[in-house]
Formats: structure tokens, sequence, C-alpha cells
């Protein structure tokens, strides 16, 4: 059984991210559709999601700068177009066709906003419960990816696309007394400074891997690899990031 993916000839942000981590995983996704074990789904991040879309529009609507932007001085505003609830939709996104190999990259975002300067941001909300302050430490590797690979599909839909990305990072409060049927959070923007120079390559990668036929090996560091049984020394793609 093949994935969507391999049918379509597409690959979302989150295969290419798989494609990083572990190709032998990669491939046994993509092309067998044999997934990983999922994870319990973050129901209450989806729920802090949803709040801070709600939010972010009805400042778009207004044509205004959110609160949050005169803490960091960010002279912005939500970006109004069209295409946002599609560039949204986990089945749709932003989507870019590669002329090279056919296949197209596609993921989706949570927000762009847009500079006085006319220049676009990639804005991704994010949710945890730390008690140390947030900041551009906290943020995964695989966070920096995300957003770099949102700031490559933007740009190819002819904006011009500002290399700081922001986090709008809700942290829960955990100094109540108790739960009470409230759970309070402290909102900080947290910047990141992309390097977006490595997406076209890991792209086009990715898909070479997809149409050489050849399984590749198990990932020597692969968690899910070992659970299977699998056994390797292949380097990992991702070695060479930043």
């Amino acid at each position: 059984m093949t994935s969507q993916s391999l049918s379509r000839r597409q690959l979302s942000r989150s295969k290419v991210e798989l494609f990083l981590e572990c190709p032998r995983c990669f491939h046994e996704d993509v092309v067998q559709g044999n997934r990983r074990p999922s994870s319990p789904p973050f129901t209450l991040n989806n729920a802090v999601d949803i709040l801070f879309k709600r939010e972010f529009d009805g400042f778009r609507a207004s044509g205004t700068p959110h609160p949050l932007f005169q803490t960091v001085g960010l002279d912005a505003v939500p970006l109004k177009d069209g295409r946002m609830d599609q560039w949204r939709n986990n089945f749709k996104g932003v989507r870019w066709r590669d002329a090279k190999t056919g296949w197209t990259l596609f993921g989706a975002i949570d927000d762009l906003w847009q500079l006085s300067t006319g220049e676009v941001v990639v804005a991704d909300y994010k949710a945890t419960a730390r008690k140390e302050v947030l900041s551009v430490a906290h943020l995964y590797p695989s966070y920096q990816r995300q957003a770099e690979i949102y700031q490559f599909l933007v740009e190819r839909q002819g904006f011009q696309v500002n290399n700081r990305a922001w986090f709008v990072y809700a942290n829960g409060i955990l100094d109540s007394s108790g739960f009470e049927n409230v759970l309070r959070f402290s909102t900080t923007l947290i910047p990141y400074e992309g390097r977006r120079a490595w997406v076209l390559d890991a792209f086009r990668s990715a898909v070479a891997l997809l149409q050489e036929g050849t399984e590749p090996l198990p990932g020597e560091s692969c968690v899910y690899c070992r659970y299977a049984g699998r056994s390797s020394t292949a380097p990992m793609f991702m070695e060479a990031l930043h």
C-alpha cells in the first residue's frame, strides 16, 4: 500500500522533517504506507492554536496591530489575503510545485504578518508549561526547520519574506493555588532568524530517494528503527544542516 504522498507526488512539511530524521522511516511511510506509531493528540495545544487564530483574525479584520507587537517593537499587522484559510488547512496549505522534479511541497502555516516595509513575516503558535522565561533557546530544532520551510514556501508565492520569523509562545502559569477550571498563560513573542537555503536541496533529496527505488538502510540513531529490530550505520541527511 503506497501513501497519498507518493501517488500525488507531493510531500508535506512534516514528511520532509521525517526524511531529515530518518530516511528509512521516511521511505517506509511514503512508499510502503507504514507510518511510525503516533503519539496522543495534543488537544490542549490545538485549542490554544484555534483561539490564537481567532484572536489574530480580529486584528486582521480591523487592519490593526496586535498589542503583543508593541512589546517587541514590531511595526506590523496581520496579513490580509483571501488565501489564508487555504494556507492554514492541513490538507491544502501553502503549495509550491518544483518544475525540476514535478513534485509539490506544501505546509499549513499558522499566520502571516506584514511589516510596514511590505515584507511578510512567518508566525507560528506554540504552547507549553515551563517555570523559566521562554527564549529562543527553547525552540526545538524541528520548530526552527518548520519556520524555515514555511518561509521558503511563502516566498514562492511571490512575497518578499523577512528572514526573522516569530513564535507566539503561550507558557502555562503554574503558580496558582488550584485549577478552578482556569488555565492561565503568559504569552511571549520569540524571534528566530531563519536560514532557509537548505530547504530546496533537502526536498529534492527526499524526492530523489523515492525515485531511486532502493530502500535505505535504517538509521543507527533512530529509536523507531531500533524498535523494529533494524540495524545500520547509515548517516542522516540532517547532520549537514546549519
